[in-house]
């Protein structure tokens, strides 16, 4: 091995740079968070406009991030950007806090989700009875192996063998699921608008399609009580939509991506937030929204396919998240690990990080991404007066999508700032609608941030904190690199 980075070998092409951006979006969100956006808005006309709102949010992101993924096509993406643009320390903060929650807490998250679908298709795989019950590793955190955390694992370590092995493979398996769950997900579009609609469904549903929630946090006029219940809303549909950058951590590896980046950004995200909304539009054409809304668990497309095929449609729905999930993990394993590799080399990470294997890929670098996601698959919360066990991904996810949220809108401020500072700089591909399309990204992200603050203070301002804390690691590995 040796401390180099990736060469730009032009193995992945736009077909598969889209496919990872489709890919790395499309999880077992989708499926789930309607059920609690919902809640948040009321009627099926607010929560198909919420879904609206997130789509142009994320192609305003996309058509952003665009510009910064043609000017610099190197591993690392967000990272590189925010190093470029702004300075090491916000590219650190980013870095550090993706490694240890963002892209492995995801993994972490869809891998369990995953397996616990399996799990209907195979009972034998469940949370109980564990292979190895809880440890108690203090009054509120323990350590289990129950038959999901196992096979959550086990698809971690076949997905990271798979991209050790090279990104010709890791892309093959990605195309692969990509392809299968676009198929699935326009099987469950068409049984839902075409199939399985219901005229009296369809009729409750847009009839009332204004109606506000039964209870809102705010007691200000109609306007404001609106705009509070989108902002919540948001926070399911652009978890589901999110990880769409993914591709550009790995732009060193991608034919011309100058013109390729760019493309694959743009048109993966505006694709799969038109699927979006048109499998939220299923669900609106064949369950009434009170059915949506209080669904066991959130599991709302198993719901609308149950009531299609009796008996039948859970155990598809099943299938089609197993496809989904599987497919959405293996591009953020592929894609995160440029990402350590390059802040390793830049002195900012672990320095085994930095290494490139026979296979041109940063070999350590995944491994040490599976290892920590599946350490944080195996810790657990406990809850000392219930006695009930939680995972702790699971609290980390809530407490950074707002710190998420954050450097998104830094990352899009850096084409302003790159456009003062490096204005002669070779831009192949120029914001579409600039300044306005970067602008409405920031004043909508930042309107959405103050909300948050506001609503949910408890999930919110604990991600600040923990970014924050990363601040004096950050001299710790400053003050290493320089000896």
């Amino acid at each position: 091995m040796k401390d180099s980075a990736p060469a730009s070998t032009g193995k992945l092409g736009l077909f598969d740079a889209g496919m990872i951006v489709a890919g790395s979006m499309v999880g077992s969100g989708i499926f789930l968070v309607t059920g609690q956006m919902a809640r948040d808005v009321g009627g099926a006309g607010w929560l198909l406009l919420a879904w609206v709102i997130t789509t142009f949010i994320t192609v305003a992101a996309a058509l952003s991030y665009g510009e910064l993924a043609a000017m610099m096509p190197r591993a690392g993406g967000q990272y590189v950007y925010l190093r470029e643009g702004l300075s090491p320390f916000w590219a650190f903060l980013y870095g550090w806090t993706l490694f240890f929650i963002l892209q492995t807490g995801l993994i972490a998250a869809i891998t369990i989700g995953c397996a616990r679908y399996l799990g209907v298709l195979w009972p034998r795989i469940s949370e109980t009875p564990y292979i190895i019950p809880p440890i108690l590793i203090g009054p509120h955190y323990a350590v289990s192996l129950s038959t999901t955390q196992l096979v959550a694992m086990l698809l971690i370590a076949v997905l990271t063998w798979v991209n050790v092995q090279g990104i010709t493979y890791g892309k093959y398996v990605q195309n692969i699921f990509t392809v299968a769950k676009l198929g699935a997900l326009a099987v469950v579009i068409a049984f839902g608008l075409f199939i399985g609609r219901k005229a009296a469904v369809i009729q409750e549903n847009f009839s009332h399609a204004w109606t506000l929630p039964a209870y809102t946090p705010t007691h200000g006029p109609a306007w404001y009580t609106v705009l509070v219940a989108l902002c919540l809303a948001q926070v399911g549909s652009m978890f589901a939509a999110d990880a769409w950058n993914n591709v550009t951590f790995i732009a060193g590896e991608i034919r011309r991506p100058e013109r390729n980046l760019p493309l694959a950004l743009i048109l993966g995200t505006s694709a799969i937030m038109g699927v979006y909304i048109a499998v939220n539009l299923a669900y609106c054409f064949v369950l009434p929204m009170n059915a949506i809304q209080h669904t066991p668990s959130d599991r709302v497309g198993s719901a609308m396919l149950e009531a299609i095929y009796p008996g039948v449609g859970s155990l598809v729905m099943a299938a089609i998240i197993v496809i989904a999930a599987a497919g959405c993990v293996n591009g953020i394993i592929l894609a995160g690990a440029r990402t350590f590799c390059a802040m390793a080399q830049d002195g900012l990470f672990f320095a085994p990080a930095a290494r490139i294997n026979r296979a041109r890929v940063p070999g350590l670098a995944l491994v040490m991404q599976a290892a920590w996601a599946c350490t944080l698959l195996l810790i657990r919360t406990h809850d000392p007066l219930t006695g009930s066990f939680g995972n702790l991904y699971s609290n980390l996810l809530d407490y950074v999508i707002s710190a998420a949220l954050l450097f998104y809108i830094l990352t899009i401020s850096c084409v302003w700032r790159l456009r003062r500072k490096r204005p002669d700089a070779d831009r192949p591909y120029r914001t579409v609608g600039y300044p306005w399309v970067p602008m409405f990204y920031v004043v909508a992200g930042s309107i959405l941030l103050l909300v948050l603050c506001r609503y949910k203070p408890a999930t919110t301002l604990p991600g600040f904190l923990m970014i924050s804390l990363s601040a004096p690691v950050y001299s710790l590995f400053r003050r290493s690199s320089k000896r």
